[in-house]
């Protein structure tokens, strides 16, 4: 006779407690314990293990580009590292509208070239399902539709199906028949997606789970849903503005650096596979205030455009509002800039913004952002046909950045005149100019 256990579970980190507390001593959240009732019994496991224990050379194990599925879309394939894994579990989080299932619907239609796709919805009927395909010009005969939620009978799906793919529409509505706890709990999640987990292995099939996200951007469910995962992607789309990010937070299968940006139009979801054009379209030959630099997405060059406006104060405190790049070091190049070049910016309100929307954490854009603010102060226009490469150190010296030939190939293939980089950038070959620097006092010069 199996026995019932009360536990109380922390919906935000999965700690547990036989009783409730209001704060979590794991997490330190408040009120996110529930009470879940768990049926013990040790049927409940036994779908765990794929491979019986046994033991093999890791020498005798053979990979093979087939290994991966590819999408058929660069900007997919770069940020699964190549492509989707045979056998492994993606977790694709996102906000509410951002487009993850209209995204998981074209990447079933990308993959169904290479064999049947199995796509399970335990939110939306198979009429509205019917409808989105519709209108992002989904058609694939190898696109197979399911409504349903019991975890045991989508494993035995997946196991008679045997597709390429497998896609689960959300985690937070499948749940096991054997623990007695509403759907979306911590109980009900953890132990359904390790019996997916385990399926994916067991198969080979290449399972794809929908998160739900929280107020906080967080993930909803407890965090162990992240580590037993093989591959966490965010599908970001407001503070991006016109474009929506992929990006990989967790991938056991390749960077977690790499971004794919996509743009969302009444035909569905598109790829961008040159995001910096699209970001520096139209602009002028030259302005004042503005400084075009290269910052590293993963192995992806991107070029954007940081504009800064100084504006004098007769009184009061100057102000400092930075979007997109990071305050502190906002702070320290502009104490590099007034001691190298004997400037004084201590009655001036100063603002800095990073051109569509996007943030930069690259220390590579700190010569572009001296730039734009030095060309701001003194109403000396730069060209925007120039890139500035460089980070700066605390005495005005311009230092070297990685990926250098990266980001002057990705200058040149723009169309642009010439790249300041730091005189300690290694020589190569570029037909570009590179005009090679080492201070930020020649600024004097430049401008």
């Amino acid at each position: 006779m199996a026995k019932n256990k009360t536990l109380f579970s922390c919906s935000s980190c999965g700690a547990s407690s036989p009783k409730w507390l209001g704060k979590c001593p794991v997490c330190g959240e408040f009120n996110t314990y529930s009470e879940e009732t768990l049926i013990e019994k040790k049927k409940s496991a036994e779908y765990r293990g794929f491979d019986n224990g046994k033991l093999t050379s890791l020498e005798d194990i053979n990979i093979t580009d087939s290994e991966r599925l590819k999408t058929g879309m660069e900007e997919l394939d770069r940020v699964f590292g190549g492509g989707i894994v045979r056998g492994s579990m993606v977790l694709l989080g996102g906000e509410p509208g951002a487009g993850k299932s209209t995204l998981a619907l074209k990447m079933a239609d990308m993959v169904s070239a290479a064999g049947k796709v199995l796509y399970i919805s335990g939110e939306e009927s198979l009429e509205q399902i019917k409808l989105r395909a519709v209108r992002t010009k989904v058609s694939s005969k190898n696109i197979m539709l399911a409504t349903e939620t019991g975890v045991e009978k989508i494993t035995a799906m997946i196991e008679k199906e045997m597709p390429v793919l497998a896609i689960i529409d959300s985690i937070q509505t499948v749940f096991k028949e054997d623990i007695d706890a509403a759907a979306g709990t911590v109980s009900q999640i953890k132990e359904s997606c390790a019996q997916l987990m385990y399926a994916a292995k067991k198969t080979g099939v290449a399972i794809m789970i929908i998160g739900h996200v929280t107020k906080d951007g967080m993930i909803a469910g407890p965090k162990i849903l992240e580590h037993m995962v093989d591959a966490v992607m965010y599908f970001e789309a407001e503070k991006y503005y016109q474009f929506k990010i992929l990006r990989a937070v967790k991938n056991r299968f390749g960077s977690t650096n790499e971004i794919g940006i996509f743009e969302m139009g009444g035909g569905g979801i598109k790829e961008i596979k040159s995001p910096s054009k699209v970001l520096l379209d139209g602009l002028k030959l030259s302005k004042t205030g503005s400084a075009i630099v290269t910052v590293m997405e993963g192995t992806r060059p991107l070029l954007l455009e940081v504009q800064a406006l100084t504006s004098r104060r007769n009184f009061g405190i100057p102000q400092r509002t930075v979007t997109g790049v990071d305050y502190n070091r906002f702070l320290i190049v502009l104490a590099i800039l007034e001691k190298a070049l004997d400037i004084h910016m201590d009655n001036h309100d100063i603002f800095v913004n990073v051109a569509g929307g996007i943030k930069i954490d690259d220390t590579g854009a700190d010569m572009g952002l001296a730039a734009a603010i030095y060309s701001s102060f003194t109403e000396r226009p730069v060209s925007t046909k120039w890139v500035f490469i460089g980070e700066l150190s605390l005495d005005g010296e311009i230092r070297p950045v990685k990926f250098a030939q990266q980001r002057i190939a990705e200058a040149q293939r723009l169309g642009f005149e010439a790249c300041f980089v730091p005189e300690r950038t290694p020589q190569f070959k570029a037909e570009i100019e590179v005009k090679r620097i080492n201070n930020i006092s020649m600024l004097k010069t430049i401008l």
